[in-house]
């Protein structure tokens, strides 16, 4: 059973995929959730905080994506599972405009841009006074995503090091690879293309063109882009 706060924010995404932001009214979403528009405001605060609030989760939601395509198969080289990420990021950024607006900073009209909130940190309700602090920056976010990858993959490929020196080299190397998926993946989502971001970034980190063994482990079956949906 969703809280109060879950159903006003699927409520408010739903409304958004019809109408502009500036054309949703508090008390259409209170209706749609089941509750009462005095409740909207106590989670809320303001037309501003829902908008802090679903922008918030957009990001939280994407993030926790990323950290399950990275653990969804811990057998798989490092390669294919930053395709698995950039493939899954370009496809979700595709049919989520709050996400596309979050990786390219680029807010359209029809959009909740979240404005800083005045009262940021004085909400009753814990998880707004998260959002009323702010979402990430583009860079911010990128940053994220490169962070976590290079800890989950760092940790499942120390083992396999045989030396010290050969330790620091592979950690350089696989820090470099995990920012540069990240970029290739951002870049199509600016700029979408025909071609698929995965084969550029299975090329771009040394793998296989047929996607045989790639960077940093074994190759897999490709089903780990596919566990960040489920």
């Amino acid at each position: 059973m969703p809280t109060a706060r879950e159903a006003l924010l699927h409520a408010a995404l739903t409304a958004l995929s019809a109408l502009p932001w500036s054309g949703i009214r508090m008390v259409d979403i209170a209706s749609a959730a089941g509750v009462s528009r005095q409740t909207l405001y106590n989670e809320f605060g303001s037309k501003d905080g829902l908008a802090r609030a679903l922008v918030r989760r957009e990001a939280d939601a994407y993030l926790h994506g990323v950290d399950r395509l990275l653990h969804a198969d811990r057998t798989a080289g490092c390669a294919e599972r930053l395709v698995a990420v950039a493939e899954w990021t370009v496809g979700e950024a595709r049919g989520r405009p709050l996400l596309r607006a979050l990786l390219t900073g680029c807010w359209g009209e029809r959009l909740p841009a979240p404005r800083p909130g005045h009262l940021a940190g004085r909400s009753g309700v814990p998880a707004q006074r998260r959002a009323d602090a702010g979402h990430p920056a583009p860079a911010e976010l990128a940053a994220a995503v490169r962070d976590r990858s290079f800890a989950v993959l760092e940790q499942d490929t120390r083992g396999n090091r045989p030396s010290v020196k050969d330790a620091k080299e592979e950690t350089a190397a696989l820090a470099h690879r995990c920012e540069l998926a990240v970029r290739l993946a951002l870049s199509y989502v600016v700029a979408p293309t025909p071609e698929g971001v995965g084969q550029l970034v299975r090329t771009a980190l040394g793998g296989s063109a047929s996607g045989g063994a790639p960077v940093g482990g074994t190759a897999v079956s490709g089903q780990g882009s596919r566990a960040a949906g489920r």
